[in-house]
């Protein structure tokens, strides 16, 4: 992988932990950093997952794979959001 790949894909990560800790209700009590880990996780399986479907390339934007990756994303916040509450 490219140096314009990793950036790409931590700037994506980015976004979509953003927007996947927006979709979650209430209070998350994780930092900024496990968001945008949990971004860049998410990004990545949610973009093999549109792969293997066959929706990740599509003309325009690929919305399918949007969403696969933010839902992906907002069920790894939670995730990890239980697993500080519990501690």
């Amino acid at each position: 992988m490219e140096i314009g790949g990793i950036i790409s894909a931590i700037i994506i990560g980015i976004v979509i932990g953003v927007l996947g800790r927006l979709v979650v209700p209430g209070r998350q009590r994780i930092g900024v950093l496990w968001t945008i880990l949990v971004g860049i996780v998410a990004a990545l399986i949610g973009s093999a997952i549109a792969s293997a479907f066959g929706v990740a390339d599509t003309k325009g934007v690929d919305w399918v794979e949007w969403l696969i990756q933010i839902g992906l994303a907002a069920f790894g916040v939670a995730a990890l959001d239980r697993v500080k509450v519990r501690r």
